[in-house]
This record gives C-alpha cells, sequence and structure tokens, in this order.
C-alpha cells in the first residue's frame, strides 16, 4: 500500500515536471511569433505576413532585440503551472476514464473518451491559472512604461479596474479550451496509436512525436481561434479604450466592423506557423521527459 502510493505520488511528480519543462520550451521557441499575433488579434489591423514582419522589425528596431520577447517572463509564470497542470491532469483524467472500459496504463483509450481527457485536462490548467493568462495578455500590448513588472499588472489591474478584470474573458476561453485541448490530445494519441500498429514500433521517433504532435497543435488552434480572438480582445479592453460586457457583444462587434473572416481568424496564419512548432515541441519533450525519468526510477529501484 505504500508502495503503491510512493509510485503513484511519484508518477503525478514527473508529469508535473515533464509538463513544465515540456510548456516552458514551446513558448519560449515562439514568443516573438505569439506577441506579435496578439497585438494583431487586438486591434483592428488588416492582417498580412508583410505586416506582420514589420511588426517584428520595428520592434527590434524601436525597443531592442529582447523586446520581442516581452511579456514571455509573465508567459512563463503561466505556461509553467497550466502545462505542469494539464499534462498531469491529461495522465490522471486517462487513469480514470480508462478504468470504465476496463483499460490498463499505457494502452490508448477509446474515441470518445480519449477526447474527453483532453479536453478536462485543458479546463483544468486553464480555470487554475487564468489570472495569469490575462497579465500576459496586457503586458504583450502595451508599452514597458506602462507596467514594470507582472505584479504590477495585477496591481494596476485590481485598483484600476477591480478583481473582477482578473477573470474578464474567462468564458470565451474556456469554450475555447474545450475544442482545442480536446483535439491536440486526441489527434496526437491517435497518431501515436495509428503509428504503433502500422509500424510495429512501441514508440515514435523524436522526429514523428514532433509531427504528430504539429498535427495536433494545426487542428486544435484551427477549431478554437475565433474564441481565441474574442479572448483577447475582452482581456485588453481596458488598456485599449474599449468596452466588451460578453461574448455574443465582442462577437458581434468583431464581425461589424472588421468582417467575418478577417476579424475572427485574424492571425490564424501566424498561427499555423508557430502553433505546430509549439505543440510539436511541447508533446516531444514531455513524452521523452517521461521516458527518460521512468528511465531514471526504474534504475533506483535497482
Amino acid at each position: 500500500m505504500g508502495k503503491d502510493l510512493f509510485r503513484d505520488q511519484r508518477k503525478i511528480l514527473n508529469s508535473l515536471l515533464s509538463g513544465a519543462l515540456a510548456g516552458a520550451l514551446a513558448k519560449t521557441a515562439v514568443a516573438p511569433l505569439d506577441r506579435t499575433k496578439i497585438i494583431f488579434q487586438v486591434s483592428s489591423k488588416r492582417f498580412s505576413a508583410k505586416e506582420a514582419f514589420k511588426v517584428i522589425y520595428f520592434t527590434y528596431l524601436n525597443e531592442g532585440f529582447f523586446s520581442l520577447w516581452r511579456g514571455n517572463s509573465a508567459t512563463m509564470v503561466r505556461v509553467i503551472p497550466y502545462a505542469a497542470i494539464q499534462f498531469s491532469a491529461h495522465e490522471e483524467y486517462k487513469i480514470i476514464l480508462g478504468r470504465n472500459y476496463g483499460i490498463k496504463g499505457g494502452e490508448t483509450l477509446p474515441p470518445c473518451p480519449r477526447l474527453v481527457a483532453g479536453a478536462l485536462a485543458g479546463m483544468t490548467a486553464a480555470s487554475l491559472t487564468y489570472p495569469l493568462d490575462l497579465v500576459r495578455a496586457r503586458m504583450a500590448v502595451t508599452p514597458k512604461e506602462m507596467y514594470s513588472n507582472i505584479f504590477h499588472v495585477f496591481i494596476r489591474m485590481s485598483r484600476e479596474e477591480g478583481l473582477k478584470t482578473l477573470y474578464r474573458g474567462f468564458t470565451p476561453t474556456i469554450l475555447g479550451v474545450v475544442p482545442y485541448s480536446g483535439l491536440s490530445f486526441f489527434t496526437y494519441e491517435t497518431l501515436k496509436k495509428f503509428h504503433h500498429e502500422h509500424s510495429g514500433r512501441s514508440q515514435p521517433y523524436p522526429l514523428e512525436r514532433m509531427v504528430f504532435g504539429a498535427c495536433a497543435g494545426l487542428i486544435g488552434q484551427s477549431a478554437s481561434y475565433p474564441l481565441d480572438v474574442v479572448r483577447r480582445r475582452m482581456q485588453t479592453a481596458g488598456v485599449k479604450g474599449q468596452t466588451y460586457n460578453n461574448i455574443i457583444q465582442t462577437l458581434q462587434e468583431i464581425v461589424s466592423k472588421e468582417g467575418y473572416i478577417r476579424g475572427l481568424y485574424k492571425g490564424l496564419s501566424m498561427n499555423w506557423l508557430k502553433g505546430p512548432i509549439a505543440v510539436g515541441i511541447s508533446f516531444t519533450t514531455f513524452d521523452l521527459m517521461q521516458i527518460l525519468l521512468q528511465k531514471f526510477d526504474e534504475g533506483n529501484r535497482n
């Protein structure tokens, strides 16, 4: 009993550590693209690859190379716990849902619970870390003189806009997380299962994992992107002099002023570049860390 409890705790800790590293590496790799995407999402500027390049270039000229990673410290404060919770929760939900189907650890869930496990993992992580996501969005779209650090954002927002502001945009976030996280984990797990059945190898190569993760990110982000735009508009309304009271009003205003495709899918092409890279790195790092830590634990027991 005691050994089983210790083993379970060790497994959860390994998942948390692997998830934290996976999230940190993935988000740091695409931080300049992510910041540029947010700038377009929260403005009425028309998006194009040329305009996106101009934003990156002029940011570099005016504010320096490392300004392209502005807000990344806030991103790390959010992403590390978010990814740790998401990946760890996904492992636990797989076990819980697997029991209902008589599935042992390591086996792939049937399609429906496979989708549900990913969606629940994303909802759990988003619910627990949402204020940090809002802070990251504020830092990404404001000049550095406005907010000196993460704590400054929290203090000013609480004082000037009220504590409720820390959860502004939460509903579209959760609505967007369900298809994004559900489809991402579902696609990745499905591709790994397909690979195992057709290659005869128990584990994909790292490059294959990257490709599987990239496909997962592409599908997940495309499905949830309009809600991501809505979320960003609601999160940054206070610093942009705008008022968005709810999802429907925000959607209507974006569509009426900017059009359906140009408004709700603004920056999607950049997401198709950064999303697959980030998700590919994230899933690959998590899996490889899990394998490494498992071997380390087995070596210690022997």
